[in-house]
């Protein structure tokens, strides 16, 4: 989510310690939901005297409801737990880790910056046995693997990043009344979603409402789009290799998919308002056209925090409900991938509590805790989905634990002069009118000018 926040200036993280006598959420032992013998497992974890600092992204309402879950290691550990945040955490952790004053555990949602920590040897490798475990239990877990996996500073990969929280990018959203009266079903293939396009216009609606307007970040919603096509149409190590630059920009499979986009953006009878009002409207107000009557169009492709942005009263599963934004039936070799990000955490000061706490991560209950109040998905397979605090978030749950490949957001995988530049200055030259092969070409420059 970095493309939407604009940081200021950066301020001295403060931590707080939790209530030593914490009042736990859920009381041990009452809600079936949860998997309590965890809890009794904590327990035998004698970490009495230990304190435990960890420094997070989460602030607000996110702080609270990470530490409703950090509350049941402490009062089942003994353990003092110190949670701090920062307004500007990227820069906070480079001069805590440089300055020699690292918290315990690090949790960071930025992996490029997390590769720069490991290769200044200032990351605690959480070893193979924790690597097994992620590829074991997750779905798409070998992908998960790849993804906490860094170089350290001799070079040498190894596995220090356990993926906790997870966001997922690959959705469409819809109305289920309109589909209902206009006798549509969800499209479960590419092509199908083809047909359900062909069928809309024929019947004089528009399929798609694209918003890309997002201030001094407008043009990223498309680099979603291009990230999910990349997937469906190429091999996942192909995405690898984008996104690294070891093939370029204006590769025949990345001029593809970015031309696949361009075709829907720029047809006149795809988008609400035509191709000139895509790159023109707020990607907040793009999804409104959904509950529109008669509706201005039938789908919006976005990530899962977009209902944050619909009209106030929508309901999520009545007035508004998403699909998995499918696979090619032509390609079935490329299985079933998901876009995404999410957040990972990391020892940067080892100590026993540190260890412990990792391996807390690896109890269902650390994921249903938070799964239970909302804003948490997790591809872990062993929790009780029945946790989930909304049918949504449920159904998220099932996209990622079914997930035959997982892979982070390329913009965010790439250097910020292409990811959060040329990239999306491409993509509002794409909707103006340039063709894919020249938009990429150009991306391609841009990149050749920082290496």
């Amino acid at each position: 989510m970095k493309k939407m926040l604009l940081l200021g200036a950066a301020f001295a993280a403060l931590a707080f310690s939790l209530p030593a006598q914490a009042e736990l959420k859920f009381k041990p032992g009452e809600d079936p939901r949860f998997h309590w013998a965890n809890y009794d497992e904590l327990k035998k974890v004698d970490l009495k005297g230990e304190t435990l600092t960890i420094f997070g992204p989460w602030r607000g309402e996110d702080e609270g409801l990470v530490r409703t879950v950090l509350e049941y290691f402490q009062e089942a550990t003994g353990a003092e737990i110190k949670y701090s945040s920062s307004e500007n955490y990227e820069q906070q952790i480079v001069i805590d880790t440089q300055a020699g004053s690292p918290p315990n555990i690090a949790v960071l949602p930025q992996p490029g910056l997390i590769q720069d920590l490991a290769s200044k040897g200032l990351l605690t490798p959480l070893g193979d046995d924790t690597a097994k475990w992620i590829k074991d239990n997750y779905g798409a877990g070998q992908s998960w693997v790849d993804l906490g996996t860094f170089k350290d500073k001799d070079g040498k990969p190894g596995f220090f990043a356990f993926p906790y929280k997870a966001d997922v990018k690959s959705l469409v959203w819809y109305s289920p009344d309109n589909f209902e009266e206009a006798g549509y079903k969800v499209p479960k293939t590419q092509e199908e979603l083809a047909d359900l396009e062909k069928k809309i216009i024929a019947d004089g609606g528009t399929p798609w409402c694209i918003g890309l307007g997002s201030g001094g970040a407008t043009g990223w919603p498309a680099t979603d789009w291009v990230e999910d096509i990349m997937l469906r149409t190429q091999t996942p190590d192909v995405y690898d290799k984008w996104v690294k630059n070891e093939i370029p920009f204006n590769d025949p499979a990345v001029v593809n998919a970015i031309d696949i986009f361009g075709k829907i953006a720029t047809d006149d009878k795809m988008v609400d308002g035509g191709a000139k009002a895509v790159a023109a409207t707020d990607f907040r107000d793009s999804p409104k056209g959904l509950f529109s009557v008669p509706p201005k169009c039938y789908m919006h492709k976005q990530a899962s925090f977009i209902p944050t942005f619909f009209p106030e009263g929508k309901k999520l599963g009545q007035d508004a409900d998403f699909f998995y934004y499918p696979p090619y039936a032509s390609k079935p070799e490329l299985g079933t991938p998901v876009l995404g990000a999410g957040t990972l955490a990391m020892i940067t000061k080892d100590s026993k509590a540190a260890r412990a706490f990792i391996e807390f991560l690896k109890m269902p209950l650390a994921h249903e805790i938070w799964m239970a109040q909302g804003g948490f998905v997790t591809p872990f397979k062993a929790v009780n989905k029945e946790a989930y605090a909304s049918d949504a978030l449920k159904k998220q749950g099932d996209i990622l634990a079914n997930a035959s490949t997982f892979r982070f957001d390329g913009s965010d995988l790439m250097p910020g002069k292409i990811g959060a530049g040329s990239f999306w200055t491409g993509m509002i030259d794409l909707v103006g009118g340039k063709s894919a092969q020249d938009v990429a070409a150009d991306i391609q420059k841009s990149w050749d000018a920082i290496k």
